[in-house]
């Protein structure tokens, strides 16, 4: 499935990466260009570039990334012919119907090739996907994306009405995978072409509860057991790196000293105002009066001294209390030296972020149901011969 070179080379299919939810797949062929919103970009630049590049635009403002085609980014960037199944699906399907490398597996109902490529990637080389499409054009545009994956050899195509014709094959494959308007009228065809030696599976995808009812109902009219329906769906998580919370005390106190501060402030204008007031009353002109410290000035001097006197002090006593100090060191306020240890055990530093999850509120709009069932293989019991017990002449006559 498409190239496993290193670099790309004309003809390759690559991914370019836009945003998140914009992916667009691109064959590169040289002579043609790529242009979006986040610039424009020339195929001939593209070849020769490793796969997973960062290409910047021609004109400086902005870039894109370039990525190998997986099954996954295909999902998410294929052109939509019809409703396809998404990586929740299709991780799950895969999982419960136990496809493997070295299954053999049918599809009825191709569509746009979404469920086509990961199962055909899952199978490998040693395993099969037989997938059938009733939609002649879309059978067509599939057929020709398989083959320009290299799918060819994995996967078998074939334009077909399987609610009525049945299937190719019979008694081959591991697990069938029905997504139909009708899946109840080609659960027989499936039974046939089913293995019968060992163990299968079935599974019917179906957006409504009405089909789901049919559909069960035809499973056990042909003979599945273990059937159950299930319904995925997505809820994301976002988690955030966030700055750890401070206590309520603290929080309480800073907004304590805010205010005062700015009450602070207020009456310093104040002050200020006044003095300037009764200098214009004295017929003075303010920048003629000599520069005296006004009160206000004064106090707040003295308390921006007194918090730089008890900041200095508490840096400077905080190391000396963890040291045991000699009486001599104490007396004359000496540093402790180096071989003295600190008493008792070091002081953890508190984290200063912490990681939190957030369970979004919406969940992803429901997709379809998902019916399985299993077919378990019939052994008939031993054939018994008749008894061949001799008949006396007497019993005969009696």
């Amino acid at each position: 499935m498409w190239s496993t070179a290193r670099e790309i080379a004309a003809g390759d299919v690559v991914i370019i990466w836009l945003t998140r939810d914009y992916l667009q797949p691109l064959v590169i062929t040289p002579g043609k260009e790529f242009n979006s919103k986040f610039g424009h970009y020339r195929h001939s630049d593209l070849v020769g570039m490793p796969y997973g590049s960062k290409v910047g635009s021609r004109k400086g403002k902005g870039f894109i990334h370039v990525l190998r085609p997986t099954p996954e980014l295909w999902t998410m960037a294929l052109p939509h012919r019809t409703q396809i199944l998404y990586l929740a699906d299709i991780a799950f399907i895969t999982s419960y119907l136990d496809i493997k490398p070295g299954s053999r597996v049918i599809e009825a109902g191709t569509g746009s090739g979404s469920f086509s490529h990961s199962v055909a990637r899952t199978v490998g080389s040693n395993g099969h996907l037989w997938s059938y499409e009733f939609h002649e054009t879309r059978a067509t545009k599939a057929r020709e994306e398989f083959e320009r994956h290299g799918m060819n050899d994995a996967v078998t195509l074939t334009h077909r009405n399987v609610c009525k014709d049945g299937f190719t094959v019979e008694d081959t494959v591991d697990s069938v995978f029905l997504d139909l308007p009708a899946p109840w009228e080609a659960v027989e065809h499936a039974k046939q072409a089913l293995r019968k030696d060992r163990m299968t599976r079935i599974c019917c995808f179906s957006p409504c509860m009405e089909q789901v009812l049919r559909t069960v109902n035809a499973l056990n009219d042909a003979g599945f057991t273990d059937i159950t329906m299930y319904e995925t769906l997505l809820r994301p998580v976002e988690v955030s790196h966030v700055p750890v919370l401070q206590p309520i005390g603290d929080i309480s106190e800073k907004l304590k000293q805010a205010e005062r501060k700015r009450e602070d402030k207020r009456l310093e204008q104040i002050a200020a105002g006044m003095q300037n007031k009764r200098k214009r009353d004295d017929g003075t002109p303010v920048k003629d009066q000599p520069e005296e410290a006004s009160e206000a000035d004064t106090a707040a001097r003295e308390r921006k001294r007194l918090r730089t006197d008890e900041e200095n002090a508490t840096v400077v006593s905080e190391p000396l209390q963890e040291m045991d100090l000699d009486p001599i060191e104490e007396s004359v306020g000496v540093a402790p030296s180096t071989t003295l240890v600190p008493s008792g055990p070091p002081e953890q530093i508190p984290p200063t972020k912490i990681n939190l999850s957030k369970v979004m509120p919406e969940v992803r709009g429901h997709t379809s149901y998902l019916t399985f069932a299993s077919l378990i293989p019939f052994t008939p019991p031993p054939e018994t011969e008749p008894s061949t017990a001799a008949v006396s002449p007497a019993a005969a006559t009696d």
